[in-house]
């Protein structure tokens, strides 16, 4: 019995700093962030990195439409890094004034498609990366906001990923992403910390996105390089206003096999960061690395509050006083912590029935917490459809 209080004790500790913290967040993610102002003028070259593979449905439309920008043309060059595309795409893209560099590998990483482009590309040409996803979709400003804030000195900045369609089991990623923006984006910008990258719409110094790269061969990549570079004290700045679109998985079974890689990802960098990170910490004062290692630790979203209402129920037969209570407050706590983070423009009915889907995804989840074993070294490569929505028109 007292090892089982034990237990108890620990378990109610560790999802109690959980709740605790996604609900601090999520509350300080709805205090007006003020966008620190550019100091000077310089149109900065870019380059758009847009690593495909498989991606013949949607690459031509992404690439076509990534030309679009208020940005001076002459100022960004669009690069498609083309891994097992088909010939006919490769002679559609051709058409386009963007330049194709076409990699093979054995065991296909976006990492090393990155790496192998970079290393052909001389290191004086472009001041700046922009990472793109194979089906993302950036509104027409989203490069001028990127150049603002690197104005303002920042070496590295998130833009606002947000879903382009938000149809059926769509809408639960949707939810999650803006759920994402609000506690990890907004919520630690409120207070000065960095914001968090998402592997995709973010732009890094070049040179520093290169350099640091050279050291990664991960298909968890975005998580690499966040906790390098929070760990050599970069701050990373989010802008809420630069809109870049991003298909949601639509299908529970590919939603599954993604979180499971991520999950996966987040307890091996736990387990590799949290010591140095806490060492950081206390000789350094870097709380944005302790942090962000932090995290790490966290259960997935979709499992807590499903496990915090579990414990609930068997508390109020096990022990109806305290414990009851204490667990009843941790789920509502919880559940307060999404709702404040969730963009009011998704309050609907199509968000009702999204959340009909809850249960199977919380028991997916559940059971892929089972099979994460080498997620973090083999790739998973996330099926995209030419499918649009009209919130990127």
């Amino acid at each position: 019995m007292i090892a089982l209080k034990i237990v108890h004790i620990l378990l109610l500790v560790y999802l109690g700093l959980s709740v605790l913290f996604l609900f601090i967040y999520a509350v300080l993610g709805q205090i007006p962030y003020k966008i620190k102002k550019a100091t000077k003028n310089d149109l900065n070259k870019f380059v758009i990195f847009i690593p495909a593979y498989k991606e013949d449905a949607v690459i031509y439309n992404v690439a076509k439409r990534a030309l679009v920008q208020d940005y001076p043309s002459e100022w960004f060059d669009v690069i498609v890094i083309a891994d097992s595309l088909q010939q006919k795409t490769l002679n559609d893209l051709s058409l386009l004034p963007i330049q194709v560099n076409v990699v093979s590998f054995d065991k296909s990483t976006k990492a090393k498609a990155l790496n192998k482009t970079m290393a052909e590309l001389p290191d004086n040409v472009y001041d700046i990366a922009l990472i793109m996803d194979a089906d993302n979709i950036l509104a027409p400003d989203f490069i001028t906001k990127m150049n603002e804030s690197f104005n303002a000195g920042y070496q590295v900045v998130q833009g606002h990923r947000a879903a382009k369609n938000i149809n059926g089991f769509a809408m639960l990623d949707a939810i999650s992403e803006e759920i994402n923006n609000n506690i990890y984006s907004k919520g630690h910008r409120a207070i000065g910390l960095s914001s968090r990258l998402a592997g995709s719409g973010m732009a890094i110094s070049y040179l520093l996105f290169k350099n640091t790269m050279k050291e990664i061969d991960s298909v968890a990549e975005d998580k690499e390089i966040e906790l390098r570079l929070l760990k050599q004290g970069y701050k990373f700045e989010y802008r809420d206003d630069a809109l870049c679109y991003d298909e949601k998985v639509s299908e529970a079974k590919v939603f599954n096999n993604q979180r499971s890689r991520w999950i996966s990802a987040q307890y091996y960098y736990f387990k590799r960061d949290f010591l140095t990170a806490f060492w950081h910490l206390i000789t350094k004062g870097n709380i944005d690395y302790f942090d962000k290692a932090f995290q790490m630790i966290l259960p997935p979203r979709l499992i807590l509050p499903g496990f915090l209402f579990i414990t609930a129920i068997i508390a109020y037969f096990v022990s109806p006083d305290l414990y009851f209570y204490i667990w009843t407050g941790l789920f509502i706590a919880n559940i307060l912590s999404f709702i404040i983070s969730i963009p009011s423009k998704f309050y609907s009915l199509k968000m009702m029935y999204a959340l009909m889907h809850l249960p199977k995804a919380f028991f997916g989840i559940f059971i892929t917490l089972f099979r994460m074993r080498g997620a973090t070294k083999t790739f998973v490569h996330t099926p995209h459809s030419n499918d649009e929505n009209e919130n990127t028109n």
